[in-house]
Order: structure tokens, then sequence, then C-alpha cells
């Protein structure tokens, strides 16, 4: 696929497309807005292949805006944007354009932010050589640990 500057100010290539079907839908119509989510969760994870040749976890996804409702048919394009990255972490702004007949319109947007991590699922740099381990500490490597840890280095 080529890309190229688009007429909607985007570069680059949209990071997916997806077609909204009826069993999006919720009770009043509109598409459910976790359908939305769970593709912007898609289109992060997609972008944070260009950083790091790790598997890269979210773990926090924030301020996503609805500002236009979805309907059956929208065709919704997912332009994912890497807008910082940290030692471990890679912050992701996701827009979302529903393309209806002729138009084009915005219709969601967000961040969210994703962890490289071993084969272990802690945290690594996301520059650290493929088979390196993440250290592990007293506070051991459960899961919730080392939520606990990622939520407190994010300031939450």
């Amino acid at each position: 696929m080529t890309c190229h500057e688009h007429d909607n100010g985007h570069s680059g290539c949209p990071a997916i497309r997806v077609v909204m079907f009826p069993h999006h839908t919720n009770p009043a119509g509109n598409i459910f807005g976790g359908v939305i989510l769970s593709n912007i969760d898609i289109a992060a994870g997609v972008a944070s292949r260009s950083v790091t040749k790790h598997n890269a976890v979210p773990v926090c996804m924030k301020e996503v805006v609805f500002k236009e409702p979805v309907k059956v048919g929208d065709i919704l394009t997912f332009w994912a944007d890497v807008v910082k990255v940290g030692r471990t972490s890679i912050t992701i702004r996701v827009k979302v354009e529903a393309t209806r007949g002729n138009l084009v319109i915005p219709v969601t947007e967000g961040e969210t932010i994703f962890v490289a991590v071993d084969k272990f699922d802690r945290p690594i740099p996301v520059d650290a050589p493929v088979g390196t381990l993440g250290g592990d500490d007293a506070e051991g490597s459960s899961f919730t640990a080392r939520l606990n840890r990622m939520l407190r280095y994010l300031g939450f």
C-alpha cells in the first residue's frame, strides 16, 4: 500500500479500517462505544509496532472523546500517531473518522499508553534487544503488582 499526505491533513497510512454492522449497535441504534474503544486499542497496538520489536500492552486509555454518533454502514478509519516514547512506554493518539457516503466525519479521538513487556509480561525498555528480560523486585511479578507499578509510574 502506498501512503501519502491526505486531503484530511493526515499523513501516512491509517492503522486500521473497519465497516460497522448491525451487531455493533447499542439499544439506541448507534454503534456501541465499546466497539470503537476496542478498535482504538487495536490501532494503537499497530502503531506501537513501529517503535518496539517487543510485545506492547495497553495500560491506560485516556481522553477519549466521542464527538459524533457512528452509524451502521459507516466505514471507520483509525489514524494512529505516536506522540511520545518513554523508557518503557509509548503514547499514541488515535483519531477516528467515519466515511458515510461522500462525507468524512471526525467521530472519536483518544490517547492510549502502551508498555513494552518481556516474555513474562514485565515492563522492558522499548529499545532493549529482543530476548532481554525485565527486572523483578520485592513487590513480586504478579499481574496486579506489575499493573500497580505501572500506574504509579504514570502518575495514577
